[in-house]
This record gives structure tokens, C-alpha cells and sequence, in this order.
């Protein structure tokens, strides 16, 4: 069995030239202004919300400081229904706000929070809902919209897998109260770390950044208990310079996607996501789902890939209700999340990135065939 010397991973982050990035470091360096929303930080939060089509971006040095404050902003508490199937900084956000989550089972055709499941989890603690875009597919954003103001719930998206994926020409960010972004080495954009709120007035914008610098409106007067969550001059610097990439690199993962689409098609027990009409995806993961016609499991064909040194991943496994952290929050209306438990047990992301060249590709491919039935 052929291994590879270095390890193919599930992604690899793209980076600009370096000589690209090498004027913006020194004009940095020079000026001696690292951090505290200096000039690349508010050039970057312009031009990103100009290439997102949004009104308003916040920036921050993660993704997960992101949503802790996204959550703090709305004066969320009690329970939020969330998804057991994401990353667990999804749910950890809810923790260190004192807010327990109420995991909802998710819908089958795209692994997203399922809507006609929401209603029967609602009590009167209950303030928001926080869905997940996951892999980057849309939610179903209308019927979310819907039952949130029925019963008067908030609506958060986490929109961390998916930046700049459109539904008709308009962003998926402009969906719900909040949506957040998450720029790790692990997206499709990155600032190395990094993350966004996404808001649609003036005001909430003022009271993230509020938040987000230790609570201070000036030098005399804090306005609240923040955090300190600003994105760096590094990270914002490199920001921009990466946006004059991504549309390059969205087409390069697309280009991926679809051989992977085109060679799996007809192995039966393999199973994909098609493109969802009307939707500009960017191809963040590239995920299948094994189930028994294959002919072996998918944690047996992931040892096999992880013995080749290919770091295929198993996103999401386990759920998160299925840590012993959370398990307190499932109750006798939603223990049994038979849908993500199901899918849980069949999810293989595949590598997908603008550096993934047709021999390794070739490899990928070639091994899920070798093992069928």
C-alpha cells in the first residue's frame, strides 16, 4: 500500500506571494501600530463588507470570540436551539454565556438544522436560534425567519464554513439578526486566525466594537464587560491581499469537487451533495456519506486512508450532544436526533484545496474504488 512521505491533508490554507505581503509587514513594523483598529483593520472591514455585499463587518481575532460577543450583543440568555452537528466552538460559545444549548436533529439532504423540528423544542427560556450553514450549503433561511418571529427568538447564524456563498445573489450573511465568519487556517479565506460579525445597522455595529475592546466607548468610559477580540494589523493586512485571490481559489476548489463528483457517481453506498440551484457556493469541504452497500465502514476505509498518509476527516464525529459536557442538554423531546446520529456515523470529508493536484486526486479516488464491495 502506497504512503506518502509528507501528510495530504483534508485542506491546506492558500497564502498570497510573500512578496505581496512583504510591503504591507514593513509599513507595519515601521509605524509601530500592531493592533487597537489601526488603518489596515478599518480598510479591511470596508473592503470586505464591500466584497461580501453586506452593510457591516466587525472584525476579530477569531471565530469563536466572534460568536461569544455576537451572542453578548443580542443580550442572548436561557436556551438557544443549536445543532448537535458542527464544531464544537459552536456550542462553547452557549456555554461560556451561561446559555444552555437544545440540540435540534438535523435535515438529511444537506446535514442542516431542520426547521420542522424546531417548534416542538421551544419553551419559554428559550431566546434564539443558532443554526449552521454547514459545509458552507445554506439553511433554510426563510422557514428559520419564519418561526423566529412567530415566537420572538433571535436568530444567529453560524456562517463559519460559509464566507461569500450567495442565495440569488445575496449574501447568506445577510440572513438573520447576526451571522458570523471564521478566517482559521482551515477556511477557504484566512488570516491565519480570525473571524467577523456580520450586522445590518449602525448601532449594533457600534456596540460590537464596543465589546470587542474591553467595553470601552473612549479613553473614560467602559459601556460593559468586553472582551479583548480585535483582529491584529497582521491579520487584517493579509485580509485584504487575500481577497484578490479568492475567486480564483473558489474555482479551483469547484474544479475539485466536480471530478470528485463525476469519478464516485456510480459506487453505490457513496453519496455527495449536489450544487443547490440559485446558490454561488465556495466549495469549502467536500464531504461523502458511506453507508452498508459500500461493503466496508467508513471508519475501516479512514484507517486505510489514514494509513496512506491521506488525513481525510470524519466532520462531524461524534456529535456534540455526545460529549459528556453536553449530554445534560438533551432532553426526552430531543434525545434521540436519529437523523444525526445516523449521518454521524457515515460523513468522510475529502481533501479539497487549491493546492490538491490530479495525482493525489487520482490516489483519493482510486482508493475508494479499490474497496468497494
Amino acid at each position: 500500500m502506497k504512503k506518502y512521505n509528507k501528510p495530504i491533508y483534508v485542506t491546506q490554507p492558500y497564502l498570497p506571494p510573500l512578496k505581496e505581503f512583504i510591503p504591507y509587514l514593513k509599513d507595519i513594523w515601521d509605524s509601530r501600530w500592531l493592533t487597537n483598529m489601526g488603518k489596515y483593520h478599518q480598510r479591511f472591514e470596508k473592503e470586505l463588507a464591500g466584497y461580501l455585499g453586506v452593510k457591516y463587518v466587525c472584525l476579530f481575532a477569531n471565530g469563536t470570540l466572534a460568536l461569544m460577543t455576537a451572542l453578548q450583543a443580542l443580550k442572548i440568555t436561557g436556551e438557544v436551539i443549536t445543532t448537535p452537528f458542527s464544531f464544537v466552538a459552536t456550542t462553547h460559545a452557549l456555554y461560556w454565556n451561561r446559555i444552555k444549548p437544545v440540540f435540534c436533529d438535523i435535515e438529511p439532504e444537506y446535514c442542516n438544522l431542520d426547521p420542522d423540528k424546531i417548534e416542538a423544542l421551544i419553551t419559554p427560556k428559550t431566546t434564539a436560534i443558532l443554526p449552521v450553514h454547514v459545509y458552507g450549503n445554506p439553511c433554510q433561511v426563510k422557514k428559520i425567519a419564519k418561526i423566529a418571529d412567530k415566537y420572538g427568538l433571535k436568530v444567529i447564524y453560524d456562517a463559519c464554513h460559509a464566507f461569500g456563498v450567495k442565495i440569488n445573489g445575496r449574501s447568506i450573511c445577510n440572513f438573520g439578526d447576526l451571522s458570523v465568519l471564521s478566517f482559521h487556517a482551515t477556511k477557504v479565506f484566512t488570516t491565519f486566525e480570525g473571524g467577523a460579525i456580520i450586522c445590518h445597522d449602525k448601532k449594533m455595529k457600534q456596540r460590537i466594537d464596543f465589546l470587542k475592546n474591553f467595553g470601552f466607548a473612549d479613553e473614560v468610559t467602559v459601556v460593559g464587560p468586553g472582551f479583548n477580540a480585535k483582529m491584529n494589523e497582521f491579520q487584517a493586512a493579509l485580509g485584504f491581499l487575500q481577497l484578490k485571490y479568492i475567486e480564483k481559489n473558489i474555482i479551483k476548489r469547484k474544479k475539485i469537487a466536480n471530478i470528485y463528483r463525476q469519478k464516485l457517481s456510480k459506487i453505490k453506498g457513496i453519496k455527495f451533495f449536489n450544487d443547490i440551484p440559485g446558490t454561488k457556493h465556495n466549495y469549502a469541504y467536500f464531504p461523502i456519506f458511506i453507508d452498508e452497500k459500500y461493503g466496508i465502514s467508513r471508519d475501516a476505509i479512514f484507517n486505510i486512508f489514514r494509513i496512506k498518509n491521506i488525513y481525510v476527516r470524519r466532520y462531524f464525529y461524534p456529535l456534540i450532544s455526545q460529549f459528556p459536557t453536553y449530554r445534560y442538554s438533551l432532553s426526552s423531546s430531543n434525545k434521540e436526533l436519529p437523523v444525526a446520529s445516523r449521518i454521524t456515523k457515515q460523513v468522510l470529508c475529502l481533501p479539497i484545496s487549491p493546492y490538491l493536484n490530479s495525482k493525489i486526486l487520482r490516489e483519493i479516488i482510486d482508493t475508494i474504488k479499490m474497496y468497494f464491495k
